[in-house]
């Protein structure tokens, strides 16, 4: 690989990672589908994830500001989205079903309605929205809503549910810290099915640190992508909730603990180093895997304990940018300059691992991976996916509701 500067290799992963969620769409103008974004590519070529659909509609924002495409490309593929998600996407109170039919908009695989699936489309719609403003952000207020947080919340617990399916009805709690704080946000501030927005208190905060490093709560699954997904739309940067927590510094010590944890393990995983860390939801050479993490986590002890098996995906230090920009630019370079096997069509591919013979190196890329490396590596270069998103009154409404202010 020729050698980039790190604002070279930004622009580069950032325009290829663009370029997923701009090619992998349904651009059938006559199809009930039109703008649903494929779950990862190749793989099926009729499974759309509802999550890459609201990376794909902020995509949509930094494409246009940066010239990649025409700002009228990015309003038309914007609008007939829009339309998709209001008219033919199958939902339940307002809520996606996780994995839709690229062609049909139908629920897919008998997947859940799932509310983070939904947030994010929302938080992706909310910044598009911003952005265009006019129809956009009717249709985007039109979405938002239609969604009926009520329905979602157990009162029991006052948490929402993990899932729901129309055979076994709604199941498990999002009872633990995780990606899930624009759940509380938006609903807490929903113009016409709001929550109390003390239910951001009534999740459990677990706290422990990582051998000698500093306290922060920590996720059940201990993988990266729990202490940024939140972060790439809603800025909590000098902001702190009404107990004193600040959710930024937070993510900046889980994510060095991180680091730490795969120069600690690289004696045993040759994948792992000071340049190659960062475990997170991907795929490894046994398939997807949600595990991947390091501890502290709510499995600590389990057998499966954080699912090590020298898998490194380059979203999770990519993803991370903004909290550790000199560590994660480094091991960006290292990837680019050193494992070129990583680089492929969309930038960085998903993931890949040394302490498997063959050597393995993932064959997809998935959308949600390449959608917080996109979003954060912007945030991280000029702040527009918040200068937006924040824009939005329920968004800075949100933040007032559960008590966040200015340290």
């Amino acid at each position: 690989m020729t050698p980039l500067t790190n604002e070279q290799l930004l622009e580069l992963e950032s325009k290829h990672s663009f370029l997923f969620f701009w090619n992998e769409t349904n651009t059938d103008c006559g199809s009930p589908g039109f703008g649903l974004i494929r779950d990862r590519a190749p793989g099926d070529p009729d499974m759309c994830s509802v999550a890459s659909v609201g990376y794909g509609l902020t995509a949509l924002v930094i494409g246009a500001e940066r010239e990649w495409i025409s700002r009228d490309a990015a309003y038309e593929r914007a609008d007939g989205t829009l339309n998709t998600l209001l008219l033919n996407a199958e939902e339940v109170n307002g809520f996606f079903y996780h994995f839709l039919s690229m062609e049909t908009g139908k629920r897919a695989r008998k997947s859940e309605v799932s509310i983070i699936d939904t947030a994010i489309a929302l938080c992706g719609a909310m910044t598009a929205g911003e952005y265009f403003g006019g129809k956009i952000k009717e249709k985007t207020q039109q979405l938002y809503e239609r969604v009926n947080w009520e329905w979602y919340r157990n009162p029991e617990t006052n948490q929402f549910y993990m899932g729901y399916t129309p055979e076994r009805g709604h199941w498990g709690a999002w009872d633990l810290y995780a990606e899930q704080f624009m759940m509380y946000f938006l609903a807490a501030a929903s113009p016409t099915h709001p929550v109390n927005p003390e239910m951001f208190y009534d999740f459990h905060r677990q706290v422990s640190s990582y051998g000698d490093g500093p306290l922060f709560i920590y996720t059940w699954l201990g993988s990266l992508f729990t202490f940024q997904f939140s972060h790439a739309w809603f800025d909590l940067q000098n902001k702190t909730d009404q107990d004193g927590i600040d959710w930024w510094e937070n993510s900046v010590k889980a994510t060095l603990a991180h680091r730490q944890y795969c120069i600690d393990e690289s004696k045993t995983f040759k994948t792992y180093g000071p340049n190659s860390w960062g475990l997170t939801a991907c795929d490894g050479p046994a398939g997807y895997s949600g595990r991947y993490g390091a501890p502290p986590s709510g499995r600590d002890g389990a057998n499966d304990l954080h699912h090590p098996d020298g898998t490194v995906p380059p979203a999770g230090a990519i993803g991370s940018i903004v909290f550790t920009p000199q560590e994660s630019m480094e091991a960006m370079q290292h990837y680019y300059n050193n494992v070129p096997e990583l680089w492929g069509e969309y930038g960085f591919i998903d993931a890949y691992n040394l302490d498997v013979t063959p050597a393995w190196f993932g064959t997809n890329v998935i959308g949600i991976d390449k959608g917080i490396s996109l979003l954060m590596i912007e945030n991280y270069r000029s702040g527009l996916v918040w200068k937006w998103f924040m824009k939005n009154e329920y968004a800075q409404k949100g933040l007032q509701l559960t008590g966040f202010k200015i340290s």
